[in-house]
């Protein structure tokens, strides 16, 4: 699936356009919108489709178009862009590398890689535009030197292209998985093996747009490729890492919470609660101290490997977890140790 979005100053607009896998079932178009077009709605999609705003192959269709492998989808929505020129913001950035053609930060917490709904400034693209004055940002491109994101929580490695060369390499290396990203992560309950895998087709949650879920089929969603390793066991939670084949939204989250590991204090996927562990007011209070030192998903992109797109050398980056990942994963050993009869 290729897709592409923009917002057009004249026409106060905002367009989507997609290309339709080849893999890809034959499914109505707006259950197809649906699954694709972020912080939509049914009634959103309904109001774009009737006022004659969805195309497929530059023609006007109706909702009860079923779209086809190879089909050019392009929609617009008739309000107020969210999104204006971007402005470059002196942001702190923890830069762990840089050379003329790419840059790897290890980002903070509570920092959204691009501008989006609701997070107009502040993010990291904001950051990069001041650092970086080679990369360029306008009005049409909200997302330049971008091949991959991290969850505004979720910290760790990311690589920005510098350049065109840079981000079409980048790409290519990411669209045929031979990029090698390694997570940690803090989840709950304890596993039966010390290795795993978790697949399935990641689509957005039909009740919560916000959110993703695991479904059957490609009817709903992509396909989604989690490979997982026990790293620490503490009885009631887990530290395990995770390596990704795919780079779906929320992919590790979704993942572990599919099957009963939510990571731990992920409020959006039910991980902010005790899942496990005793009902002694003593451990919800260990418990609750966690939650604050830790006020977020413990979710940590720790190394990132690649080819380097102009020397064609392999390289890797690896990044410390950050104190508070750390400062929890600490507390659990001791609570352990302290209560292990």
């Amino acid at each position: 699936m290729k897709s592409d979005i923009f917002y057009s100053k004249e026409e106060l607009h905002e367009h989507h356009s997609f290309i339709v896998d080849k893999n890809n079932e034959i499914i109505r178009i707006d259950k197809f919108l649906m699954l694709r077009v972020p912080n939509s709605t049914r009634s959103k999609i309904q109001k774009c489709i009737n006022s004659g705003n969805v195309f497929c192959n530059d023609k006007i269709i109706k909702s009860n178009y079923k779209v086809k492998p190879g089909d050019i989808i392009k929609l617009k929505f008739e309000f107020e862009p969210i999104n204006k020129e971007i402005i470059p913001e002196d942001i702190p950035l923890n830069v762990v590398f840089e050379d003329d053609n790419i840059v790897v930060i290890n980002k903070k917490s509570n920092m959204v890689v691009h501008p989006s709904y609701g997070h107009y400034s502040g993010t990291l693209v904001h950051a990069i535009l001041h650092r970086f004055k080679d990369i360029k940002g306008d009005f049409n491109n909200e997302r330049p030197g971008l091949v991959h994101r991290l969850d505004k929580n979720t910290t760790g490695l990311i690589v920005i292209a510098r350049n065109e060369v840079a981000l079409t390499n980048l790409s290519s290396q990411f669209s045929d998985r031979s990029i090698k990203r390694t997570y940690f992560a803090l989840v709950w309950g304890d596993f039966d093996k010390d290795k795993g895998t978790i697949t399935g087709f990641i689509g957005r949650d039909k009740k919560n747009r916000k959110k993703m879920t695991v479904y059957d089929s490609s009817d709903h969603g992509k396909q989604a490729i989690t490979h997982f390793e026990v790293i620490e066991r503490f009885r009631y939670v887990t530290l395990i890492k995770c390596n990704l084949e795919t780079g779906r939204t929320h992919q590790i989250r979704v993942h572990m919470s599919h099957i009963g590991h939510p990571i731990f204090n992920d409020d959006e996927y039910g991980g902010d609660k005790i899942l496990r562990g005793t009902t002694f007011s003593k451990y919800r209070q260990f418990v609750n101290n966690c939650f604050k030192i830790l006020p977020r998903q413990a979710l940590h992109a720790k190394l990132l490997s690649f080819v380097h797109p102009i020397t064609n050398k392999k390289v890797s980056f690896e990044c410390e977890l950050p104190e508070d990942f750390s400062n929890i994963l600490q507390k659990w050993r001791n609570y352990i140790k302290n209560h292990s009869n």
